[in-house]
């Protein structure tokens, strides 16, 4: 009988296991910060000019109707959030995002942003860099009301972070108005390595509130943009000098991430590098399946990128021929182009590693 009894707690344990193996564990936890390229809606709660939540913005999205996000359907973080298996995040200010649904992460992003709090001043009511670091501390002060402090500091640790800032330092401010302050202050390459210096601030105090996984993307190619085709160009060719600006700082991101993971002795920060990722569609978009990519295929006046898409611009008939949305976001097929660099790009794409191989390098180390 004894025996028996044995075999019986045997056979228990192995069902047991067999149960834990078969049953899929929690998608990782994912937090965004940012600006309206990753913005899922958190403008939508705010008295600000910087709001996509009406059409026909969201006109792809699954819902059919406008969620704040800045394009015809999904954005990038979106994007991401399918290949972690998961829902998209909620936006930090949605009602919504309560209970257990916090477990998943937040989207702290707020359109109009950028690293210094003098930029997007025009859009008046937005959620500065700092504010979004400090509703990161009040969001996991909500979570240990749920499952405890060491729980949350795991929780935090082991998510995978998205920050998306820069361009509207330079879009939104330095060359906002043709003499702006910021312009009068700085000569570009010194206001570029202010930002940068700004950021590693950012970046460290974002790595104090425990992110360790965060990809840091670059600025993309701000001067091709079809806002910037319309006002700044004369013959539909990107804008040198905006295009030289983003020349100047990424590669000083990618360097001063390298200096931040050297600081902190591990591939904490991973530098995202979407001048390179949007530019491969933007020079040859007929290899990408587009008809064009100086045309937004929402807005008015030249190149459709004269002021946001509204009900009254005029609406391309296939979003997925075109590489813009609005004046400035990509459409959901070219932010799927994007992520598919994110998830496998070489390191010219992702430094040091893409993001798939961190998910499974993560993922093996999990205990």
């Amino acid at each position: 009988m004894a025996a028996l009894g044995v075999l019986l707690v045997m056979v228990a344990a192995m069902v047991a296991a067999a149960a834990a193996a078969a049953t899929p564990s929690a998608p990782r936890p994912f937090f965004v910060f940012g600006d309206s390229l990753v913005d899922s809606g958190n403008n939508n709660y705010l008295a600000t000019t910087a709001r996509a939540d009406s059409p026909p913005y969201g006109l792809d999205y699954p819902t059919h109707r406008a969620t704040g996000r800045f394009s015809n359907g999904l954005n990038v973080p979106d994007i991401i959030s399918e290949h972690l298996g998961a829902e998209p995040v909620l936006p930090y200010l949605s009602p919504h995002l309560d209970g257990h649904k916090l477990l998943g992460g937040a989207n702290f992003a707020s359109a109009g942003v950028g690293i210094l709090n003098d930029t997007g001043i025009q859009f008046v009511n937005i959620i500065r860099i700092q504010k979004q670091l400090r509703y990161f501390e009040q969001y996991q002060s909500r979570v240990q009301r749920l499952i405890g402090g060491p729980a949350t500091q795991r929780l935090v640790w082991s998510a995978l972070v998205l920050i998306t800032l820069g361009g509207n330092d330079f879009v939104n401010n330095y060359y906002l108005l043709p003499f702006s302050a910021r312009s009068r202050q700085f000569a570009l390459p010194d206001y570029v390595r202010y930002l940068i210096a700004e950021y590693k601030t950012i970046l460290q105090q974002l790595h104090g509130l425990g992110a360790r996984r965060v990809l840091v993307t670059g600025s993309g190619p701000i001067g091709c943009a079809p806002a910037e085709l319309a006002t700044r160009s004369a013959n539909g060719e990107c804008d040198l000098e905006l295009q030289r600006a983003a020349a100047l700082y990424n590669p000083q991101l990618v360097q001063m991430t390298k200096d931040l993971n050297a600081q902190f002795g591990a591939d904490v920060f991973v530098a995202v590098n979407a001048y390179r990722m949007h530019m491969d569609f933007i020079s040859a978009p007929a290899a990408y399946g587009f008809v064009t990519s100086k045309v937004a295929c929402c807005g008015q006046g030249p190149y459709n990128g004269v002021g946001l898409c509204t009900a009254m611009s005029s609406v391309c008939p296939d979003r997925s021929l075109y590489a813009f949305w609005d004046n400035f976001h990509p459409t959901e097929r070219a932010n799927r182009i994007i992520v598919s660099q994110f998830m496998a790009g070489s390191p010219d794409y992702m430094h040091p590693l893409n993001l798939s191989t961190i998910l499974a390098m993560d993922a093996a180390a999990m205990p």
